[in-house]
Parts: C-alpha cells; sequence; structure tokens
C-alpha cells in the first residue's frame, strides 16, 4: 500500500520595522492532499500566521514568537511557541523562559535532542523547529574559550503532543477487552522536586567538536499501565498512563576527514518502561535500559550534497513479552535517513530529496521536493511525503 501527501508550502517573509524592535515573520498557506487510497480527500488546509518580536539591548534581549494556525475546518489556534529574555555576562549568559533547545549532531532524529518535547500532531510531516515544543525553564551557559559548559533547568514538564482519536496519524491500539481509562495519573505537577535537570559540555578543536551530555528527566510519552479487576460484574480492564522517571548519558562528534565530514551521536537511557504481553506481573510493563546511537556522514559529489545515516536502537536484558510498537519492534531496530540537495540559479531553486527507511517495519517516508525563491519575500515548495509499507 502506499499513500501519498501532496503539499504545497507558500511562505510570505516581511522584514523588520519599528524603533529598535525586530519584526519578522511569515504568512503560510499549507495544503496537503492524500492520494494512493483512491480518495483525493485534503487532509491539510492550514493557513499560518508566524511572527518574531526581538530586540537587543545592552547586556540583554528578549524573543517573542507567537503563532496563529487557521484550519480547514475554521478552527483557529494560538501557539506561543518561544518567549524568552537573554541576559549576558563576562563569562556567562542566561536564558530564562519559554525557549526550543536543541542539542546533538543527528539530522531528523532525536537521540540526545530529548529537551524540546515532539509535537506530532501531524506526525512528521512539519518542519523540525515547529515538530519541537518551547519549553519553559532556565538555561546557563558558561564560556571557557573554546569550550562551553550548559546548564538546563525545567520546572514544568511538557509532554509530547499527540495526534487527537480522529487524526489519520492518531496511534492505534489494540485491547483484549472494551478498556476503561484513567487519567488521574497523567500529569506532572510544577514543584521543585519534579524539575528535569541537564547538563552538556561542549568542545570546538581543530579536528574535533564533541559534546557530553547528562539528564535526569520525564518520558515524554506516558507508560500504559494495564489492570484486569474481577468483580460482580466480570473482569474489567483498567489503563492508566503515567509518565515516567528516564535518565540518559550521552554525547555527539562531527570531524572532518578529507570530502567528508563524519558525525556520530548515541545516548544509553536508564530506566525505560516498556509493555508487556503479561498483564500480571508489573502492570503489563517492564523496566529496561535501552542505547540510541546514529553514524553519518555528509559529502559533495557532482554538486549535490549528500547526507547518510544508520540509526540503532537496542534494549538491554530484551524479554520476549515485550509488545512492539512504533519505536521498538524487537531487540534491535534499525534505520537509515538519505539526503540529497541540488541548487541551481545562483540557489534560488533548490531540489532535495529526504527519506527514512526503517528496516525491521520495511516501510520508509520519501520526502521530494522543490524549493523556489521567487523573491527576497515570497518563498514556494511543492513536495510529496511518500509513504511505503503496511
Amino acid at each position: 500500500m502506499k499513500n501519498k501527501i501532496i503539499a504545497i508550502l507558500l511562505c510570505l517573509t516581511q522584514i523588520t520595522f519599528a524603533q529598535n524592535v525586530d519584526f519578522t515573520g511569515y504568512v503560510r498557506n499549507y495544503s496537503g492532499m492524500l492520494a494512493g487510497n483512491g480518495s483525493n480527500d485534503f487532509v491539510i488546509l492550514q493557513n499560518t500566521f508566524n511572527l518574531n518580536i526581538e530586540k537587543n539591548m545592552s547586556g540583554s534581549s528578549f524573543k517573542v514568537n507567537p503563532i496563529i494556525y487557521h484550519n480547514d475546518s475554521d478552527s483557529i489556534s494560538f501557539n506561543l511557541r518561544e518567549a524568552y529574555l537573554d541576559l549576558y555576562f563576562d563569562s556567562f549568559d542566561i536564558r530564562v523562559g519559554k525557549q526550543q533547545i536543541v542539542w546533538g549532531k543527528a539530522d531528523g532524529v532525536f537521540i540526545t535532542d530529548i529537551l524540546s518535547p515532539k509535537d506530532l500532531y501531524e506526525f512528521l510531516l512539519p518542519e523540525f523547529d515547529e515538530i519541537r515544543i518551547g519549553v519553559t525553564g532556565a538555561k546557563l551557559n558558561y564560556y571557557m574559550g573554546g569550550n562551553t559548559l550548559e546548564l538546563v533547568w525545567l520546572p514544568v514538564f511538557t509532554p509530547t503532543n499527540l495526534p487527537n482519536s480522529t487524526s489519520i496519524w492518531s496511534p492505534s491500539m489494540s485491547f483484549a477487552m472494551t478498556p476503561t481509562f484513567d487519567y488521574s495519573k497523567q500529569d506532572v505537577k510544577p514543584s521543585l522536586e519534579n524539575s528535569e535537570l541537564f547538563l552538556k559540555y561542549s568542545a570546538l578543536t581543530e579536528a574535533i567538536d564533541f559534546e557530553i551530555m547528562g539528564g535526569y528527566m520525564w518520558d515524554d510519552d506516558p507508560t500504559v499501565f494495564s489492570s484486569i479487576v474481577t468483580n460482580s460484574s466480570g473482569r474489567n480492564l483498567f489503563i492508566t498512563p503515567e509518565h515516567k522517571r528516564i535518565s540518559l548519558i550521552g554525547g555527539s562528534f562531527s570531524t572532518t576527514l578529507g570530502p567528508f565530514v563524519f558525525r556520530g551521536e548515541g545516548a544509553y537511557y536508564f530506566g525505560k518502561y516498556f509493555n508487556t504481553s503479561d498483564l500480571t506481573v508489573n502492570n503489563g510493563t517492564v523496566e529496561k535500559d535501552y542505547i540510541h546511537y546514529m553514524l553519518g556522514t555528509d559529502f559533495n559529489l557532482l554538486d549535490i550534497n549528500f547526507s547518510l545515516q544508520f540509526i540503532q536502537k537496542a534494549v538491554m536484558d530484551y524479554e520476549e513479552t515485550i509488545q512492539s510498537n512504533v519505536m521498538f519492534k524487537d531487540q534491535y531496530n534499525n534505520m537509515m535517513t538519505f539526503l540529497a540537495r541540488y541548487s541551481i540559479l545562483n540557489e534560488t531553486l533548490e531540489f532535495e530529496l529526504f527519506s527514512y527507511y526503517d528496516f525491521e517495519y520495511d516501510d520508509a517516508l520519501i520526502r521530494p521536493r522543490v524549493l523556489y525563491d521567487y523573491s527576497d519575500t515570497i518563498n514556494l515548495q511543492i513536495g510529496a511525503n511518500i509513504f511505503t509499507g503496511t
């Protein structure tokens, strides 16, 4: 089965005005059609207004980024993507407020880039800066020559934003009997003991750039705890989603060898909860560590920029009762990404092909698109998101 999402993107950027305050942003029309299943229905009809308000002052600056979405159903949603204040000192700076934080070297894969959770309302179709959700907290950068120590404190937990139940992107869940859902434990209340902490050391040298990081956080995706209760009405299945603590250590690097750039990124996760087929043990869950890593290379051939990545997840001390899901099908889960990009007409016309391929599920997302800078303020894009597999 092959489904295609045909996306047409129109961006208009308006540049700077007002006294010492920079206003930038865009107005966008984004339309997508579902093809390959005989319906040819428009599943995306969206207008977007994105505004960046920034001001630089002596020793400080601020940024506010509101965004408004108007969907085909005439519903309007408002999102404050970022709103933060920067304070600059001699050897360090502090950022306080709602912000997007990007770590790591991988493209299109979240390994150590886990501080900003994902907005999966439209799966992986939007740009990655729109997939990342801003988090509320404080970030301290301490500079030591070419080295940086970064400390992040997040007192407010922000979970993954999943598609609603009527969306074509909504993950399917099957149960042996009709369940009763208990959401009383799903929320994580903002408090000092519920805070998330992250630390990263990065170094920039002539031979290699590398980062070492660690974090103590909540799992952005809730664990589904199951229990069967037998009473006078019979057997009843209760489902209780709950976010659990998880910690990790990891790092990334990039280096150049001749015409090639080699990149790597990896993390070891401690205490991830997996669902199992045995509901009698720990409410149908088991706690395991797992490794997530990427090795990749970038190079140019015949004026075409190429990028290749191999990604693997490996569950430690694997048990056969662990249930497969979108992220984990087996003990070892392997994936590759491919990117080719070619520009002509003074880089105003760009052809791009990006794809994911999952070895375990034997499916892929293939994303060709053409980008054209019609003018300094208007950008046109047309492309497709082609899903292959079952």
